[in-house]
């Protein structure tokens, strides 16, 4: 079984990823897909042209196509302004692109055969402030077929200050034991 995280966030090493390491430390097949690390478009919403979508030339498919290869998605992303990040958001919305390209005919069917995570860490009372966000990847999920699994929030605004948030780092490692498992047990 291979996970992948996919990071959000805007900031290196920061609370988000932190979390999301918890998690997946001593799991075995990880791929790690840190959106900054790629150049890619917002979308031009082409949906109802005659022509459809124009071609796009930038990094995205190269993201996709490692999503593609996972069983379990983990999006790890902070929460700004009680949503997901910017980078997160253009990677989602770019899916409406993906599910009419020609070059991903079944991608619809195969992203409900994976199963998916939110991680999200914010500063401002995640816990309730962050439901929000949760409750758009819920929709997100169910309209792309992604099997929605759960979310984990943590608490943490400056560098480090998820280390403190000893509920969190335990979810994060009662999640990391529930996918190991998982992961021993397919194997």
């Amino acid at each position: 079984m291979k996970i992948g995280v996919i990071y959000g966030s805007t900031r290196v090493n920061g609370n988000t990823e932190r979390l999301a390491e918890e998690v997946v430390k001593e799991l075995p097949d990880v791929t790690r897909i840190n959106l900054l690390d790629y150049q890619f478009k917002d979308i031009t919403d082409q949906r109802h042209d005659t022509k459809g979508f124009s071609p796009v030339e930038d990094e995205y498919n190269k993201i996709i196509d490692q999503v593609l290869e996972c069983d379990v998605l983990l999006f790890a992303t902070p929460i700004y302004w009680y949503g997901m990040t910017s980078v997160m958001k253009r990677f989602v919305d770019r899916w409406s692109q993906t599910v009419r390209d020609e070059r991903y005919p079944k991608f619809k069917e195969q992203m409900s055969k994976k199963d998916a995570y939110i991680i999200a860490v914010g500063g401002d009372h995640p816990r309730e402030k962050g439901m929000p966000l949760v409750q758009q990847f819920i929709y997100t999920c169910g309209f792309i077929g992604l099997n929605y699994k759960g979310f984990l929030l943590g608490e943490g605004s400056k560098p480090n200050d998820i280390l403190m948030d000893d509920k969190a780092l335990e979810e994060a490692r009662e999640l990391g034991g529930v996918l190991k498992q998982r992961t021993e047990n397919e194997s």
